[in-house]
């Protein structure tokens, strides 16, 4: 009986890690394209001020 219990507790305990590690993983390149978009727009930006300034 006890060792069921803890069979079914690592299963999901295991279950759980691989989602996270799932979603944690495409958060990660979620934020990395945002990165990406933000730096594009700072860029954009700096040429509008530079091409006033001229």
């Amino acid at each position: 009986m006890k060792t069921d219990i803890t069979r079914k507790f690592f299963a999901a305990l295991c279950l759980a890690l691989l989602f996270g590690s799932i979603g944690s993983l495409t958060a990660c390149n979620t934020v990395e394209g945002a990165g990406r978009d933000v730096q594009k727009a700072g860029e954009e930006i700096e040429d509008a001020a530079q091409d006033a300034s001229n």
